[in-house]
């Protein structure tokens, strides 16, 4: 098999990096990952929490193919609040996304909190003052309001509200997060259609995005591996599933008013579910309204529990965004 045909598969690469290691010879390092994409010049592995490496092909050493499957595997329950904050926004990648420190600045021309907020997670890499003057001027780069996106009791958000940053006045000024673990016992319905693009009526019922559908489908149809769930000609409902490594993320599932109390959110949400499975995730989450009690009994039965709450917060006066 060569490396090309590898292509969608968990791989390990071992590569050369700069210096010398212990031994006195190369310095090595191996990469564990599914092959997303490959290059004249390099090979893209990404990691199981969605991270990715760019592995230059004139540093490889050697590589192999490992099973698919590791026995072992780590309960979502498990990640951390920080973690399972960068794996969420890797499953909602901004248009624009610049580091500062280990912060996240996002910006995707207003569509969703989400995309145009700093995701404050861990250390910015400078004093709190000074990275609070950078985030502001990201945004005002980008013509967008100064927002936060922390994780609520975190370090991050006593720290924002310390320097006087209020809780958005915006109609979603946070959410909780809810995760599972999958057992690959999802089977799909035949009848629903998951498409890597996503066509005029999907985002027609998504909604919210009036003004903003070019920047909605660069959001929505960033990651490498997205499918688009719809059910019904004309469509009747619809939901968005997202692969990151093993971590599916689910979304977007909207019915038609006149549809509603037929099972069709669930039907949905249990052939996304099996997307995910088939495209090497073992555990989900999800982002809804605490008072959204009609999602909350949706996804119970499929085993999703509470992990963490985050919020948005903005400077005083500052015009916000839905998330």
């Amino acid at each position: 098999m060569t490396m090309d045909d590898a292509r969608g598969r968990r791989i390990v690469v071992r590569h050369r990096l700069p210096g010398r290691g212990p031994s006195g010879g190369p310095a090595l390092n191996d990469v564990v990952g599914r092959l997303v994409e490959l290059t004249t010049d390099e090979a893209v592995v990404e990691r199981r929490d969605g991270s990715t490496a760019r592995v230059p092909l004139a540093d490889v050493v050697t590589w192999k193919q490992v099973p698919e499957r590791p026995v072992r595997r780590r309960p979502a329950a498990s990640f951390s609040p920080d973690e399972l904050a960068r794996i969420t926004s890797r499953g909602w990648p901004a248009i624009v996304s610049e580091p500062l420190g280990e912060w996240d600045l996002r910006a995707s021309e207003g569509f969703t909190g989400r995309a145009c907020s700093v995701a404050a997670v861990g250390d910015p890499g400078l004093p709190f003052d000074e990275a609070l003057a950078a985030v502001d001027a990201f945004y005002a780069r980008h013509g967008l309001p100064s927002m936060a996106q922390v994780v609520i009791g975190s370090q991050e958000d006593r720290a924002f509200t310390g320097a006087g940053w209020t809780i958005s006045n915006g109609t979603r000024p946070g959410a909780i997060v809810q995760v599972s673990d999958l057992d690959g016992s999802h089977v799909a319905d035949p009848a629903v259609r998951i498409e890597p693009h996503l066509d005029d009526p999907w985002l027609a019922m998504y909604g919210r995005v009036e003004g903003l559908e070019d920047a909605a489908r660069r959001v929505l149809e960033g990651p490498s591996a997205v499918g688009f769930a719809s059910l019904g000609h004309p469509t009747v409902a619809i939901g968005r599933v997202v692969v990151t490594g093993e971590w599916a993320g689910v979304a977007a599932v909207e019915v038609a008013p006149e549809r509603r109390r037929e099972g069709l959110a669930r039907r949905i949400v249990t052939s996304m579910l099996a997307w995910a499975v088939e495209h090497g995730a073992d555990k989900a989450y999800l982002q809804t309204m605490r008072d959204n009690d009609a999602a909350l009994a949706l996804y119970a039965p499929f085993g999703f529990v509470d992990h963490h709450e985050y919020r948005y917060l903005t400077p005083p006066e500052a015009n916000t965004l839905t998330p």
